[in-house]
């Protein structure tokens, strides 16, 4: 992996890095880049594995955006986050450790709380917020 100084050198080699090109006000084709076909064809396909695995980030990465953004775009944005845990576990020599299927709600906690508040008072309850007694 010395061939790559960083993890944004192997997914650009891969054509994998995320495409925002907005200017102007205007928005330009945001796809991905050829780069190399192989490594590019096999992203999206571990991440529509790791899409369907339980409780791990990547699947809570993927459903999360695929909400938002639709199932292809999320699954190379998946396929982008592999590359670069690969390119960190190849070049640190480590272990993966998954950050668990919580680890977006645990990160931000307020939203969480504010969301499901949200959704009570949609449901026509009237939510009234105490801290847990120790």
């Amino acid at each position: 992996m010395s061939v790559f100084p960083t993890a944004g050198h192997l997914a650009s080699w891969a054509g994998r890095c995320p495409g925002n090109n907005l200017t102007g006000g205007k928005r330009r084709s945001g796809k991905p880049t050829k780069g190399n076909r192989w490594l590019g064809r096999c992203s999206p396909g571990c991440a529509w594995a790791a899409a369907r695995s339980r409780d791990t980030s990547l699947s809570a990465q993927y459903w999360r955006l695929a909400r938002r953004i639709g199932n292809k775009k999320a699954a190379v944005a998946v396929g982008h986050s592999i590359l670069v845990i690969a390119w960190h576990l190849l070049t640190d020599n480590c272990d993966y450790q998954d950050l668990g299927g919580d680890y977006f709600a645990r990160r931000d906690t307020d939203r969480q709380r504010q969301r499901a508040v949200a959704q009570l008072q949609a449901l026509g309850y009237r939510v009234a917020l105490e801290p847990l007694a120790a």
